[in-house]
């Protein structure tokens, strides 16, 4: 039903207003009684529990970072049963991110095009309403995302990643450090391990006892995702999530035409499948096995959440497919993998 919904009046709207009105309902599903209903129907069970990072997961599966940046929606996501929700990315000084348009559907693909360029109310209003969620002790797992705001120059994002780490990391379950997004000037350029390095255990030190874990690109060469999961075990980081969007725009069957007038930015959703997959493999090989490894990219089904378990990702998360399967889509995996 839902499929017939978003192919004949979903998609006729613009995706990011889509996707406002998509949260509005999200953020009321979070509130009784509306989110007792809703847990009933999504809740996983007791033994798709997993232990990672220290803490317990209802689920291995959650909900990525970018689809509630501003840590409004976690109670509602929580009720529709996600074992956790990264929130983000946030960054130290608020910011409206890119010109829109900036969201982009690739129907037959399942795949979405964005350059949102981090846009978000700043951590500090992020860090308020953390604190109001842990009042109510949500059931999910929270992570906290953060990322390099734009007016501050690369040179100086130790510093800006500090700030937003300072603030956030005292009510984050873990932190995750955003250096792989295309839609940053310069943000990419990071990933560098020597640059890499340091700005990890600048955050790590500010991060305090919070697990911390680093957000890698999957345009990145396998030696490269190599020596970074090595410098990860290295610097004492708790883990590593594989991986964020790619730039790349090989093997879509979506008109070229469509493609190209979307133009620049992070392609997700479904193409990525094959490329998540070697990734994962690259960063298991070159990792303890008890370091957590948070697979990300193409995720759909039941089946692709347990290809991604089998392959020695800890946790999975997803968000494109979503948009292309609706509200009950952490339910329909949490029933697929019960079976």
């Amino acid at each position: 039903m839902y499929s017939l919904l978003f192919r004949h009046v979903l998609a006729r709207f613009d995706p990011e207003f889509a996707h406002h009105a998509a949260m509005a309902v999200i953020r009321a599903l979070g509130v009784p009684p509306f989110s007792w209903a809703a847990r009933a129907l999504t809740a996983p069970r007791p033994q798709q529990q997993v232990r990672a990072l220290g803490l317990v997961f209802p689920s291995p599966f959650g909900v990525a970072a970018g689809f509630d940046k501003n840590a409004v929606g976690v109670r509602g996501l929580d009720a529709l049963g996600f074992g956790h929700i990264e929130i983000g990315t946030i960054t130290a000084i608020p910011q409206e991110g890119n010109p829109k348009p900036r969201l982009f559907r690739l129907i037959p693909d399942r795949a979405v095009i964005n350059r949102m360029g981090f846009n978000n109310e700043g951590a500090d209003a992020a860090a308020r309403r953390l604190a109001a969620l842990r009042r109510r002790a949500p059931r999910a797992v929270i992570g906290v995302n953060i990322g390099k705001s734009r007016v501050v120059a690369v040179e100086d994002a130790v510093g800006d990643y500090v700030t937003s780490a300072t603030r956030l990391a005292p009510l984050a379950d873990y932190l995750a450090v955003n250096v792989s997004s295309p839609n940053t000037p310069g943000l990419r350029g990071l990933q560098a391990v020597e640059t890499l390095a340091p700005l990890l255990r600048a955050v790590k030190q500010a991060a305090g006892e919070t697990p911390l874990l680093v957000k890698i690109a999957p345009d990145l060469p396998d030696d490269e995702i190599e020596a970074i999961a090595r410098m990860a075990v290295a610097e004492g980081l708790a883990g590593i999530i594989a991986h964020n969007t790619t730039i790349s725009r090989d093997g879509l069957i979506t008109d070229p035409a469509v493609v190209e007038a979307a133009g620049a930015g992070g392609l997700s959703g479904a193409p990525l499948k094959q490329r998540s997959l070697e990734v994962l493999a690259v960063v298991r090989s070159a990792v303890p096995a008890d370091f957590c490894v948070i697979a990300v990219g193409g995720v759909e089904t039941a089946d692709d959440v347990l290809r991604r378990l089998d392959a020695g990702a800890t946790l999975v998360q997803g968000y494109t497919a979503f948009l292309y399967r609706g509200p009950l889509w952490a339910r329909q995996i949490n029933r697929g993998l019960r079976r």
